[in-house]
């Protein structure tokens, strides 16, 4: 059944590196890292490749659509949600919540799409949702 309790989160960690990151999310916005280098994307944003260390990367903006690679659902929490891997249409892969969903039709592989949820005094955070 679909979890309508929400639970509270807490406002992001921003850096100097990750400011346009959450700057975009504010705007409903997911951005990603890509080199220019090597041309591969990564998550969790950071300046440096994480394939050839090249310091050569620019934000680009996903579209927003994945799918589900792993999840684990977390009932004995005091509000129950669901954490997983969502490997982007862009490549990489992102740890993220898998919301407004029932946690019982989850499956890997399933598509989803990006939303952002709230946070308790900072930008919303991004989190995934059946498609």
């Amino acid at each position: 059944m679909a979890e309508t309790k929400e639970r509270k989160l807490p406002p992001p960690a921003i850096s100097e590196e990750t400011q346009a990151y959450w700057d975009a999310a504010g705007k409903g916005k997911l951005l990603v890292r890509k080199c220019t280098s090597c041309g591969q994307a990564h998550h969790y944003p950071r300046t440096i490749c994480p394939f050839c260390f090249s310091d050569k990367t620019e934000w680009v903006e996903a579209s927003g659509k994945g799918t589900i690679y792993s999840y684990s659902v977390m009932r004995r929490a005091p509000v129950p949600y669901a954490i997983g891997y969502v490997t982007l249409a862009e490549g990489p892969r992102m740890l993220t919540n898998i919301v407004d969903c029932d946690f019982d039709k989850l499956k890997c592989d399933q598509a989803v799409t990006v939303v952002f949820k709230p946070t308790d005094g900072g930008p919303p955070l991004p989190m995934f949702t059946p498609a």
